[in-house]
Parts: structure tokens; sequence; C-alpha cells
């Protein structure tokens, strides 16, 4: 999991796929972190990913990364503590101009039943679970 984190990190941006009325949706994402030992992500709760995520939180992330690319499948669980919101925040100090622990729509999820796929065309392709 750390492995598929630094990447992601390293990446700067990865993309993430949710599903809405069976059209599948993606946008651009830049934020991840361990935090008590699983991945987490953050968004707003007023965006339409985050009403997309409590619907169907099964979702896919891509990165890319020089001639790498990672994937992660897996299921998004909100963990609504104040403890968690601040450690992204701690994380990622430039989403403080727009979210702050306490302010009713900043919103993380960790990673449940993932699996993580780092490819590329030089080696096969190796799986990890978390």
């Amino acid at each position: 999991m750390e492995r598929a984190a630094d990447f992601l990190k390293e990446a700067g941006t990865y993309y993430l796929a949710t599903v809405e009325d069976g059209q599948p949706r993606v946008r651009p994402f830049g934020t991840a972190h361990i935090f008590e030992g699983k991945l987490y992500i953050q968004t707003g709760k007023a965006k339409n990913v985050s009403k997309q995520i409590h619907a169907n939180p099964k979702v896919e992330i891509c990165a890319c990364k020089g001639d790498e690319w990672l994937r992660i499948a897996g299921e998004l669980v909100e963990d609504d503590r104040r403890e968690a919101r601040q450690s992204m925040l701690d994380a990622y100090p430039s989403l403080q101009n727009m979210y702050s622990a306490d302010d009713g729509n900043t919103e993380v999820f960790y990673f449940q039943n993932a699996t993580a796929t780092f490819s590329s065309f030089t080696h096969e392709p190796e799986i990890v679970k978390f």
C-alpha cells in the first residue's frame, strides 16, 4: 500500500473513476495519504464525486509515471473522524486554502478490498492487495 501511495504522490495527478446513472465519470485528483495504515483520498461533500462515491463506493484510480502506470480498484469508505480529515489537510497544506477539518464539507475516504496493479510495457504486471 505504501508503494501505491508513493506512486500516486510522485505522479502528482491521478484519475478517479466513479459511476453515475450507469455512466462512467472520471476526474483528476491529487491527494493520496496513509493514515492509521490505510490509503486515503480527499474531496468535498458538495461535489458530485462525493455523491457518486456514496451511491456506489466501488471506484478505480489510474495514474501514470514515466513508462509505468498504476490502477487501484476497490471500495471507498468514508472516515468521518476529525483526526482523519486533519491528517489529510496536514499532509496537503495547500488544501487548507479551500478546506478545513471542521467546515462540514471536507471528506476523506480510505480504500478497502483494494487491488493495486503496477504495469509497464517492459515488465509483467505486479499485483498488491490491501
